[in-house]
């Protein structure tokens, strides 16, 4: 067998792995002892097994007002260029009125797509997340009214532009998943070296996500809708799948035209969380355009 197949068989364990730790971690603790062995395991622990057998590189880092863990793959950096992973809102409540003790996620899709990714990347907590919901300052707001804070946002761009220069790179390349997509767009308007964003199922209008569900106004937020469209020379491309009920085509449509006209693609088939591997090399791979363009003819 040639190099390149067993390291394509290599990639396919893994990938295989990584979908039944989504599973599992959805599916909560009774669902982790049966495939992953790993007792009741939190989603943090579970989150680092995961990271483990990766070799991904683990962590915790000091931004502006919190803490931050990161993961990092520590593959040579190629073109000068970094890639930056931030997940979604995770866990913000138990209940429809009752905020979570702990926000993490239970199902990392940005970490799993980091996985897949050849190329120097690190993975960014958001704050108060994996096991540091006790630091000073967090408290529930940070992961419910106010998860898109100025605060949040700063301090993650500290921890952004260390692992730049960690990494020694020049240009940044931003992902994120569902809320993770929101920081990210918030992030690249703040930060000079981010020259691309893609966004999944991204929440580009707060004030319109929640009036759709019927949530409180996430107050203390920033809202990205409020914002300056992208700076020129950014590429952008917002993914949302045609099956997404947590933030609707319609939405992220409405959104993106209100910032200029980004571009959004519908991907046929595709939920929330669902099934971002089969695609990701492929967008990793695809030169973005710099201007908007009608994402009424991109589905597929």
């Amino acid at each position: 067998m040639t190099n390149l197949g067993m390291i394509t068989i290599l990639a396919r364990r893994r990938v295989a792995r990584a979908r039944v730790f989504a599973a599992a971690s959805r599916l909560g603790c009774a669902a982790a002892v049966a495939t992953l062995a790993a007792g009741c395991a939190t989603p943090t622990q579970n989150t680092d097994q995961f990271a483990g057998e990766w070799h991904f590189q683990r962590d915790v880092e000091s931004g502006n007002d919190f803490r931050h863990v990161v993961y990092r793959n520590n593959a040579p950096v190629r073109g000068a260029v970094l890639h930056v992973y931030i997940d979604g809102d995770g866990t913000p409540y138990w209940q429809r009125n009752l905020s979570a003790t702990d926000p993490t996620p239970r199902d990392p899709v940005m970490l799993r797509l980091m996985a897949l990714d050849p190329d120097r990347s690190v993975y960014i907590g958001r704050p108060c997340y994996f096991g540091l919901y006790r630091d000073p300052p967090c408290t529930a707001a940070y992961w419910t009214t106010r998860r898109y804070a100025p605060e949040v946002v700063e301090s993650l761009e500290a921890v952004l532009r260390a692992e730049t220069a960690r990494a020694g790179a020049l240009h940044v390349e931003l992902f994120g998943h569902s809320g993770g997509g929101t920081l990210a767009v918030l992030l690249a308007q703040r930060v000079g070296s981010v020259t691309r964003v893609v966004t999944l199922g991204a929440n580009l209008d707060i004030s319109a996500w929640c009036k759709l569900h019927g949530y409180s106004p996430l107050a203390g937020s920033l809202n990205p809708v409020d914002e300056h469209a992208l700076r020129t020379g950014v590429q952008v491309l917002h993914l949302v799948g045609d099956r997404d009920n947590n933030t609707p085509p319609s939405l992220v449509d409405s959104a993106a035209r209100a910032r200029g006209g980004e571009p959004v693609r519908v991907m046929a088939g595709f939920d929330h969380s669902c099934c971002w591997e089969t695609v990701w090399r492929s967008i990793l791979r695809e030169p973005l355009e710099l201007t908007g363009r009608d994402p009424s003819d991109n589905v597929i």
